[in-house]
């Protein structure tokens, strides 16, 4: 568990810099009205939203109330703990297909979010657990899609089914479950195109998507997760809500954490949408993507150290 913290305190820095660096500095000292202004404003500015930012700073408010000795790390640990009362059952795990078939998982998200890099992340993690992977690549529209996720599969060693550019998502994600099923992998990943939520005509084809997979196992993608980019903060709300509108997200991954001042926004996005944070991603290594755990999150976040 102490690696863990380790790991969501390193990743968490900037955002821990945005929301603490007022109160860091008040750790060893008493608080007062003026800090917990102080504290309120930088929380806005680590995007943690009017409603969390308002239960953090009024459960600060209520204990300064009885004890006006309260210090800042004390302040720090309650709105550590408030932040995890917020985020109770966003933690999950992936759902695994029944009757022998792989469990697939189909990342879905706007360009630029990171979902070719999670998908081979993904796959050489649920790997290591001595399970069969076989990742998919059904981005077959981006130029030179292919060979990023082929160079990610070399590097990582994992299977990789692939498609020619132009070449139909939907076939190869067909294809890549038929090879997954035939080699008696447990987890088919499936990188899917970038498209703006905005586009129902691009939204449409993810649906199709599921349609073609869904012929070899109606129970399939069990795992539709969305990918997105930290630093878009909150308003990554409105890309989850077209996603989850047009292909029934079961989860949301959140990417390149560790780049971002934005970190509060999670706690929006779950609160708005109810959708498990399944990992996220604190560095560029294979080993940075972390599975979300609320309690590192959030004293990370403080600059706790447990």
């Amino acid at each position: 568990m102490f690696s863990i913290l380790k790991k969501f305190r390193e990743g968490l820095r900037r955002t821990a810099g945005v929301a603490l660096n007022s109160l860091t500095s008040l750790f060893a000292k008493k608080i007062d009205e003026a800090d917990i202004a102080l504290i309120e404003e930088t929380l806005y500015g680590a995007d943690f939203g009017y409603e969390t930012a308002s239960e953090i700073v009024e459960a600060i408010r209520r204990e300064y109330s009885r004890n006006r000795e309260l210090r800042g790390k004390e302040a720090a640990q309650i709105g550590a703990d408030v932040l995890c009362k917020i985020l109770e059952g966003s933690e999950a795990d992936f759902v695994r297909a029944a009757d022998g078939n792989p469990s697939v998982v189909c990342l879905v998200g706007v360009n630029g979010a990171g979902k070719t890099t999670t998908a081979a992340k993904l796959a050489c993690m649920l790997g290591k657990n001595g399970d069969g992977v076989l990742l998919g690549a059904c981005d077959t529209f981006r130029a030179a899609a292919n060979e990023q996720i082929r160079e990610w599969a070399t590097r990582l060693g994992v299977r990789l089914v692939e498609s020619s550019h132009g070449a139909d998502a939907a076939a190869t994600a067909f294809d890549a479950w038929q090879s997954a099923k035939a080699r008696g992998a447990q987890w088919l990943v499936l990188d899917t195109a970038g498209r703006l939520h905005t586009k129902e005509n691009l939204m449409a084809e993810l649906s199709k998507i599921r349609r073609v997979v869904q012929k070899n196992d109606p129970a399939a993608p069990q795992n539709s997760v969305l990918v997105i980019d930290a630093s878009l903060g909150s308003n990554s709300i409105a890309q989850a809500r077209a996603f989850h509108k047009y292909f029934g997200l079961t989860g949301i991954i959140v990417t390149k954490l560790d780049g971002t001042g934005k970190g509060g926004a999670l706690a929006g996005i779950y609160r708005e949408l109810k959708l498990p944070i399944l990992y996220v991603g604190l560095g560029e290594g294979a080993g940075d993507l972390q599975k979300f755990n609320i309690r590192a999150y959030a004293n990370g976040v403080f600059g706790l150290e447990q």
